[in-house]
């Protein structure tokens, strides 16, 4: 009876498989959504203006292709932010495949699964985390 107990006290160092399997739909559901808005935002930055400003006056023209080069560069940065968050998810899958995943690199604790399944990207725990941002 004692050694039953005492396997309940053993803190968990990894994640079960059946845990694994959860955390990878939920990522595969997150790398879809995250694709397809990488796709809209490229797409927005790279079109070429089919309707363009020829045919107005030259001082609209002169603001609508200052505003058309901010909401370009806007795009650019928000798709090359969607990459690395694509880049994360899919390291996340790498970690689920080693059986790592979830497992805290500052401290070699688990992870929460609430905190998981909410940014299931995650390599640091909420203390490792807030540890990390009162250092900056």
């Amino acid at each position: 009876m004692e050694k039953a107990d005492s396997n309940e006290d053993q803190v968990k160092n990894r994640y079960s498989d059946e845990e694994l399997d959860e955390f990878r739909q939920i990522i595969l559901t997150k790398l879809e959504k995250a694709r397809e808005d990488l796709q809209v935002l490229t797409e927005a930055y790279t079109q070429s203006e089919e309707h363009g400003i020829n045919d107005t006056s030259p001082t609209f023209k002169l603001l609508e292709e200052g505003h058309q080069v901010l909401s370009k560069e806007e795009n650019s940065r928000l798709a090359a932010r969607q990459q690395k968050f694509i880049n994360s998810l899919e390291n996340a899958l790498i970690r689920i495949e080693n059986k790592t995943y979830g497992i805290c690199r500052a401290t070699g604790k688990l992870i929460s699964k609430e905190r998981l399944k909410i940014v299931p990207h995650a390599t640091l725990s909420i203390d490792a985390k807030l540890k990390q941002a009162i250092r900056k």
